[in-house]
């Protein structure tokens, strides 16, 4: 028996999507994709929503779209993904590192705050694990000091912050449909914003910079005309794989239940156990659970690791601190740049470890992980 940290949930309906779909007319550029961009719009409130290839390319042309480039500095969490960071680097700019709050493991307001300088243009906060950040101050600082917030919730889709569902607070949020996530579409990612201008320039880098918008256009030669009128790339999503996002948004709500059973269950077993930190909820949120972090206050992290993955828990560890990365190493030392110090990062990273999570691991499996780590703690 072998247990993954996380999974796709593939139904016979979801199946049936995407054989329809390719028995349809289209494969790609058809109606299944303003489909799935309204379904997610409606879920999450916002006015407009532009589905991608993957997240990675959502927090490409979200910063695009913000204008971010050369010069400019993004700062954002250590404790991510690598995609939340290079997103800038894609734009030309510099990304900077907030440190996390220990508590939450999402990026600090307060060291966002000593992070700005005359050059910072956009915060990108990351929902780390679905815990939503706190994002009434990060707005306050954006605000006071002209900035735009991108919300990477690749993490986040179906929790909510006071209760207005993640994707329609801030001026972009991006999300991610890869098959560990919420809900996938096998590879596939969308940005959400209620501001129009915001949408339309999503809209152009997606697909190569070129519009057939008459009111964008120089000229009208015909009904086949186009104009190139920016640098954008081919980040379009598939009909096919809109087919199985929408068949999969039908059971989100389910399986956000199921996460958040499922956590209750692992927060009950260890809420004894002193060695074990269980996840923190933030105060009028609600947590969407991609992610089950427990850290240790003593035990070698390594030998839990190893020994859990001896028999057959496959535990992962979300994230090595992007500023560690060989590439940013070696970044800050070619700009005579100092490493960004972010001391509850590294705390957070040397005691962290993920347990399995999704809404098929069953109680008896679970049990069975719960069984692993108690006796490891003895």
């Amino acid at each position: 028996m072998y247990i993954p940290y996380g999974r796709q949930c593939i139904s016979e309906e979801d199946i049936q999507a995407v054989v329809d779909t390719l028995r349809s007319d289209y494969l790609t550029t058809g109606p299944k994709i303003s489909e799935f961009e309204k379904v997610v719009a409606g879920y999450t409130g916002a006015k407009y929503a532009v589905a991608v290839s993957n997240g990675t390319a959502a927090l490409h042309i979200a910063c695009m779209a913000a204008g971010i480039g050369k010069g400019d500095e993004v700062i954002t969490s250590p404790i991510t993904f690598v995609a939340s960071a290079n997103c800038a680097f894609y734009c030309g700019a510099t990304p900077v590192f907030a440190d996390i709050d220990i508590n939450t493991y999402n990026i600090s307001p307060e060291s966002i705050e000593k992070c700005i300088t005359d050059k910072t243009r956009a915060i990108v906060a990351v929902h780390f694990s679905g815990q939503p950040c706190e994002m009434d101050k990060i707005r306050e600082i954006a605000d006071r000091h002209n900035l735009i917030v991108i919300e990477d919730a690749a993490h986040a889709l179906g929790a909510d912050y006071k209760g207005n569902k993640i994707g329609s607070i801030s001026d972009m949020t991006t999300f991610s449909f890869h098959p560990v996530k919420h809900i996938t579409t096998a590879e596939g990612g969308m940005v959400t914003t209620d501001n129009k201008e915001l949408y339309e320039k999503l809209l152009l880098y997606r697909t190569h910079g070129i519009t057939r918008n008459p009111d964008m256009l120089s000229k009208k030669d015909g009904a086949w005309y186009y104009e190139q009128t920016d640098l954008g790339y081919n980040y379009r999503i598939t009909d096919v794989q809109c087919a199985l996002g929408i068949s999969q948004m039908k059971r989100l709500d389910k399986f956000v239940e199921k996460r958040r059973e499922l956590v209750n269950r692992y927060n009950e077993a260890f809420a004894e156990v002193d060695e074990i930190v269980t996840p923190y909820q933030l105060e009028g949120c609600n947590n969407s659970y991609h992610l089950y972090v427990i850290r240790f206050k003593t035990k070698d992290r390594k030998i839990v690791f190893d020994k859990l993955r001896e028999v057959g828990i496959g535990v992962n560890v979300h994230y090595i601190p992007v500023h560690t990365q060989p590439y940013y190493v070696e970044y800050y030392k070619k700009n005579g740049l100092l490493q960004p110090e972010c001391p509850n990062a590294i705390e957070y990273y040397n005691t962290a470890i993920s347990l399995p999570l999704y809404p098929e691991l069953s109680y008896e499996q679970q049990d069975y992980v719960i069984e692993k780590v108690l006796e490891l703690m003895s």
